[in-house]
C-alpha cells in the first residue's frame, strides 16, 4: 500500500508520562501516540522521536516521524490525532516529508529551555509543575558567565550519565546558543507573576541528562556552592564524577527541532 512520510510536531505535559520512549508497563508519549495511530490506520504504526525526553520533561516542539497510508494527508492526520489523543498531548502541526526523512538522524539542531523561579510564588502549585523553585540567592552575573563558555564544540562527557552512550562515542556536541535570560510572563513554564531566569540552549545533539547537569552545576556556582569557572573546567573532564546533581526534570522543555528545508514536501 502506498505510504506517506509525515513529521508530527508534538506538545505535551510530561508530568504523567514516564518519558518519551515506549515501555511495556509505563505510560509514555510514544506509547500513547502509537496506540492512537494504530487505531486510525488499522495497523501498527511506529512513531520515531527526535529525542527521548525523560520522565516529567515537557515539550513544545518534539518531532516524530511516521509512515502512514497515503490517504492520510498531514492536515487530516493532525485533526484526527487531536480528536483522539489525551489532553496532555497535542499535535501542534504536521508536515509531509521526503521518504528519506528520519526524525532523529535528519535533525540539525534541537533547542531546550529550563525555567527557574526565584520568588516565593514559584512554590505555588500553579507554577511548581513547570519550573524549579530555587530557594537560594542566585547571582545572575555568575549564571551568565558560566553559560558563556558553552557555545562551540566541546566534549560533554562530564555532563552525561555514564554508559548511556556507546563506548566509542566522543561525547562531543556543537552548541549554537547557551544563555540565561530573565524570566518573563506568558503562561506555564515561564509565565505568571514572579521572578527568576530561563536557560536556553541549542545544539546539534544532546547527551542523557546533559541540560539538567548543566543547569544544576550553574545554579550551584551562582549560589556560591561552587567556584566560578566550574563549567569551563568540567568541559575538559574525562568523566562526570565532579558534576553537580542534575536539576529537577519538571522545568525542562524541548522547544523545537530543526531539519534541512529540502526534506519538507509541505512547508515547515
Amino acid at each position: 500500500m502506498p505510504a506517506r512520510t509525515v513529521q508530527l510536531v508534538l506538545a505535551y505535559d510530561g508530568a504523567r508520562f514516564a518519558g518519551w520512549q515506549r515501555q511495556p508497563d509505563e505510560r509514555t508519549v510514544q506509547g500513547v501516540l502509537e496506540e492512537v495511530l494504530g487505531k486510525l490506520c488499522g495497523a501498527p504504526v511506529a512513531a520515531l522521536g527526535a529525542g527521548r525526553t525523560d520522565a516529567g520533561v515537557h515539550a513544545r516542539g518534539q518531532a516524530a516521524g511516521v509512515r502512514v497510508p497515503e490517504k492520510w494527508g498531514p492536515l487530516e492526520l493532525r485533526r484526527a490525532l487531536n480528536g483522539l489523543l489525551p489532553d496532555d498531548v497535542w499535535v501542534a502541526s504536521a508536515h509531509e516529508m521526503r521518504p528519506e526523512f528520519h526524525a532523529r538522524y535528519s535533525a540539525t539542531a534541537r533547542r531546550y529551555s529550563y525555567v527557574v523561579g526565584t520568588d516565593e510564588g514559584a512554590r505555588s502549585p500553579f507554577r511548581r509543575r513547570w519550573e524549579l523553585a530555587e530557594r537560594r540567592a542566585i547571582d545572575p552575573a555568575l549564571l551568565a558567565s558560566e553559560a558563556a563558555v558553552l557555545p562551540g564544540e566541546h566534549s560533554f562527557r562530564a555532563f552525561a550519565v555514564q554508559k548511556t552512550a556507546p563506548q566509542d562515542d566522543h561525547h562531543r556536541c556543537i552548541v549554537r546558543l547557551a544563555a540565561w535570560r530573565r524570566r518573563t510572563s506568558g503562561g506555564p513554564g515561564g509565565g505568571g507573576d514572579g521572578s527568576g531566569a530561563v536557560f536556553e540552549i541549542e545544539a546539534n545533539r544532546f547527551l542523557h541528562h546533559m541540560v539538567r547537569f548543566l543547569v544544576g552545576t550553574m545554579l550551584d556556582v551562582a549560589a556560591g556552592k561552587r567556584e566560578p569557572g566550574t563549567i569551563a573546567r568540567l568541559l575538559d573532564a574525562p568523566d562526570n564524577r565532579d558534576v553537580s546533581s542534575p536539576a529537577a526534570p519538571q522545568a525542562l522543555f524541548l522547544e523545537r527541532v530543526e531539519y534541512p528545508p529540502e526534506l519538507y514536501l509541505s512547508g515547515p
